[in-house]
């Protein structure tokens, strides 16, 4: 692993980068780059270097800042690792191969993890981190120690068709001001971190893949993962209807955990509003047998 240099991006993202994790992210963090073919990935770490390991994925567009509540709380009893996923907004660069499939994010998932060191994980996402992480658990369960979804998108259920439509005009031709409009009107313009939503609006002008997409698991695939998981969602989320996804997960996955957050949007998670003190106590209770005594 190499110290963090500069990445792809224009002035005002970088900036907007750094202000995040130095105003929001607890002293003691450290940013390292660790190579794969697929890319250089950024990790935001915080926690002690002897304490089990635990990877967040954010969703689109969000950066490993978003995981700064996580990792002041979690990072206590654990080495919190939260990911810039390559291809997408953030610190990591894109290498010689580009991600295109399921197979090459769980394939870019093994070398990040061989290049940590590190044996199984927790391994935990947000949105369309989400959706990745349950394709790499589903890929490689035994590297697996136990798996965290927020409000994962495509897992389960399939997005809301007011959502798509909101979206689109953000998809199509990204700038500032469709990125704060869409938020706003997705949080119910719920107050959202400053500092963070500036750095989501300084993200619509950065060079990104398109997100890899594929069917959801299979019912048969989802039945045989045996992983403990912790599933949280959006009680007042646009994205997708949280009583649905809920009971697709309680039929599906037979090692799951399933609560829906009252009153949170999509969006505001994992880092904004009154839920995440609520949040982090599920994640630390879940995460508790693996801490360190």
């Amino acid at each position: 692993m190499t110290s963090t240099p500069p990445a792809t991006g224009s002035t005002a993202f970088l900036a907007a980068y750094d202000q995040v994790l130095a105003a929001n992210w607890p002293a003691g963090t450290t940013s390292t780059q660790v190579p794969t073919p697929w890319g250089s990935t950024c990790l935001n770490s915080y926690g002690p270097q002897d304490a089990p390991p635990l990877l967040l994925l954010p969703g689109g567009g969000a950066t490993s800042t978003v995981w700064y509540a996580q990792a002041a709380e979690l990072g206590r009893t654990h080495r919190v690792h939260a990911v810039d996923l390559v291809g997408e907004p953030g610190r990591s660069t894109a290498g010689e191969r580009p991600v295109r499939t399921v197979d090459d994010l769980n394939g870019w998932l093994d070398a990040l993890l061989d290049g940590l060191g590190a044996g199984p994980v927790a391994l935990g996402g947000h949105s369309y981190g989400g959706w990745i992480a349950l394709h790499y658990a589903l890929h490689a369960p035994r590297r697996v120690r136990k798996l965290i979804l927020l409000d994962p998108t495509g897992c389960f259920a399939g997005f809301r068709p007011g959502y798509l439509l909101h979206a689109l005009p953000m998809l199509l031709r990204p700038n500032a001001a469709r990125t704060r409009a869409f938020l706003e009107w997705e949080t119910g313009r719920a107050p959202l971190d400053a500092d963070w939503l500036r750095l989501r609006e300084a993200a619509a002008g950065f060079p990104s893949a398109r997100p890899v997409t594929s069917p959801r698991p299979s019912p048969g695939a989802l039945r045989g993962l045996d992983v403990p998981a912790l599933v949280l969602l959006a009680g007042r989320g646009r994205a997708q209807d949280a009583t649905r996804v809920a009971a697709a997960v309680n039929r599906l996955l037979p090692h799951a955990e399933t609560a829906v957050l009252p009153g949170v949007s999509h969006h505001a998670l994992p880092a904004n509003g009154p839920a995440v003190p609520e949040l982090n106590r599920r994640m630390g209770e879940f995460l508790g047998a693996d801490a360190r005594s």
